[in-house]
């Protein structure tokens, strides 16, 4: 593959893939719903996320709801770290199917 090959490919990554900024903004204003799961294509855990979240601020007023939302805190710190990796995998992925899709070698 030569380097005009590789920069429309790296261009299309570019371009089809996630922004970490838009990734962390959704972390940080909507916080516990796993909106920013969702939007990484981690869908399955972007919404369990967001019922382990309200069954909490549902429970809360009983006093066994502070655990849940605590767990769903700590979840979206330690996602604040994942966020690059997964937008790093994504980004794998799509760079696979286009080289299969062009036929491209690397």
């Amino acid at each position: 593959m030569n380097v005009e090959q590789q920069l429309l490919i790296e261009q299309r990554v570019a371009n089809e893939g996630k922004s970490q900024i838009v990734a962390y903004l959704l972390l940080l204003l909507l916080w516990g719903c796993g909106v920013h799961r969702m939007y990484l294509g981690r869908y399955v855990s972007g919404f369990l996320m967001l019922l382990i979240w309200g069954l909490g601020w549902l429970t809360a007023p009983i006093l066994i709801g502070w655990l849940p939302i605590g767990f769903v805190c700590l979840w979206v710190i330690i996602d604040m770290f994942l966020i690059p990796g997964m937008i790093r995998e994504d980004n794998a992925i799509i760079r696979q199917r286009l080289l299969a899709e062009t036929g491209w070698e690397r």
